[in-house]
């Protein structure tokens, strides 16, 4: 059977705009440290917390415990389980930042761009018990 130039035409450009279309899809595919793969990577490997009542810094004051950023995420992140002001308090150069409130049941970036390997902490406003989560 013939195929006529037309059909020809119409069902070249069809496989053409289909191979643009996936070439389109592959380039912007997030990568394994941007856009939802990183989210994932950095969310998925999150710690729990519990700060207990009367004290305002997580790890809490005589603890021996120390955060450290990875190379899972770029930013600091919390996931409190209620709304509470927290900045993040760093090891070598203390609190840089100020409070910021976050907002409990969603995770929240408290500082962006830190380094891997950078030792912290939380510093809450409220004493009051605290739990939640929190990835770096």
């Amino acid at each position: 059977m013939r195929r006529s130039p037309l059909t020809f035409s119409a069902t070249t450009a069809a496989a053409m705009a289909l191979v643009a279309a996936l070439a389109t899809a592959a380039s912007a595919a997030p990568t394994a440290r941007s856009g939802t793969s990183s989210a994932a990577t950095c969310f998925g490997s999150a710690h729990s917390y519990s700060k207990p009542d009367g004290y305002y810094a997580y790890p809490p004051e005589g603890d021996t415990r120390i955060l450290t950023t990875t190379s899972n995420c770029a930013d600091i992140n919390i996931k409190p389980n209620t709304n509470r002001y927290v900045m993040v308090c760093f090891v070598d150069t203390g609190c840089p930042s100020s409070y910021t409130l976050t907002t409990g049941g969603q995770w929240n970036t408290i500082e962006t761009s830190v380094p891997d390997g950078t030792d912290f902490w939380f510093l809450f406003r409220s004493s009051a018990t605290s739990n939640g989560s929190w990835a770096a």
